[in-house]
């Protein structure tokens, strides 16, 4: 009696998202033979599918960091492919809005990081900051031409059919379990088949902490979920919005304060706020994991933070909860907007990484356990940790990146190609 053999890839990606796919793409480019192992239906599930759909410039993120480079490469980059496959997308800019005198330093900085990571960023007074937006209310802005909007998971749709072309495989409702580590590949553990791999690069969004712990890796964090809710514009309200208006951030967090956007559909929605989800999935107050939040709530890293955040974690909460407070929020740069102007129009979970101390992880973060011959040999697994906004903008060279960390080798844009 003879068996199938077991299927065999050169780097099998967990995660069906847009960093997985774009990561996928990369592999697929060079001729390696690729799988991307996805257990939800459908692709662009989770992160990728419920957000802002903006294209980030690479303004906020400290110069040097991984998000500076890959953000403003990103910004480009998708843009240009959404061009080539007709995809829907729209170059608007967008307005960065000081309200008080006390954020014109933060906006200052803001400038100097644009300017760092190359970045066009405009400084506006309010007679010039109107002619963008005419219903905005502020002393001061920054004008950022680059930014857009787009359907980022009609791109992660894309990426995919472009892996299959390529001869890679996308294998949708399969869970992956653990990974084992062997001297010349990895055993994917799934709910099904197993697969082997010379390589595998885990992009497992809100579970990637957990595949990496269950597959006897140290991931040094863990993912946190928040759980972002966006409020959608009435008819009236929407018309008080051109394009994207945006606070300064508050530089303690890697959130970027709840902004409005005039999406690509035309719809307008403010979000996010920020709040714990109560379950890894936790997409609304009625999604509710006891094991999965008394797991966030037990973390010492989730307890210094709530400790050291608490007034703002409140906040986060009553505006969650309230329409007035959230309203409250939205008037500090559209005066014009009212609370019956504001309807729920879904949330999206983001998977924070924290670190024992209470820190945010800011950057993105890749982990990688080595193979035989080091960090890039046979049997290696490379987990990507912490790849939130802007990751779906910066998708493709963080693909590019990922593959380069991986097996050494490096591939022009696909623009460039």
């Amino acid at each position: 009696m003879t068996f199938p053999a077991t299927p065999r890839f050169d780097v099998v990606v967990v995660g069906g998202g847009i960093v997985g796919l774009a990561t996928a793409h990369a592999v697929a480019r060079t001729g390696r033979s690729v799988a991307v192992l996805e257990r939800e239906p459908r692709l662009a599930t989770h992160q990728t599918g419920n957000n802002s759909n903006v294209i980030h410039s690479g303004l906020y993120y400290a110069p040097g960091g991984l998000k500076a480079r890959l953000a403003v490469a990103g910004c480009a980059e998708t843009v240009a492919f959404c061009r080539e496959h007709d995809l829907p997308h729209q170059v608007t800019g967008k307005l960065v809005v000081a309200t008080e005198p006390e954020e014109l330093p933060r906006m200052a900085e803001l400038a100097r990081r644009g300017a760092a990571n190359g970045v066009e960023a405009h400084e506006l007074d309010q007679t010039e900051m109107r002619r963008h937006e005419p219903h905005v209310r502020g002393i001061a802005a920054l004008y950022v031409p680059s930014t857009g909007i787009c359907d980022y998971r009609a791109v992660a749709e894309k990426l995919g059919e472009l892996v299959a072309k390529e001869g890679g495989e996308i294998q949708l409702g399969r869970s992956v379990l653990r990974l084992v580590r062997r001297r010349e590949d990895v055993v994917v553990r799934t709910d099904g088949t197993d697969l082997l791999a010379k390589q595998v690069v885990v992009c497992a969004g809100l579970r990637g902490d957990e595949l990496a712990k269950a597959s006897g890796a140290d991931p040094g964090v863990r993912i946190i979920p928040f759980r972002g809710e966006y409020a959608g514009f009435s008819a009236r309200a929407a018309e008080l919005v051109k394009g994207l208006i945006y606070p300064v951030p508050d530089p303690a967090f890697p959130f970027l304060g709840v902004h409005a956007t005039r999406g690509i559909d035309g719809h307008v929605h403010a979000g996010p706020n920020a709040v714990l989800a109560l379950a890894r999935e936790g997409y609304s107050w009625g999604t509710i994991k006891p094991k999965e939040l008394a797991q966030s709530l037990a973390y010492p890293g989730m307890m210094r933070l709530a400790r050291k955040h608490w007034r703002y974690g409140l906040g986060e909460v009553h505006r969650s909860l309230s329409k007035k407070a959230m309203v409250q929020q939205i008037q500090r740069m559209l005066p014009d907007v009212q609370a019956e102007d504001l309807t729920p129009s879904g949330a999206g979970v983001r998977a924070q990484a924290v670190k024992p101390d209470g820190s945010l992880v800011d950057d993105f973060l890749f982990v990688a356990q080595g193979g035989a011959d080091g960090e890039r040999g046979a049997g290696s697994v490379l987990y990507v940790l912490n790849a939130p906004s802007p990751a779906a903008t910066a998708a493709m060279p963080i693909g590019r990146e990922i593959l380069e960390r991986l097996t050494g080798e490096r591939i022009a844009p696909l623009n460039a190609a």
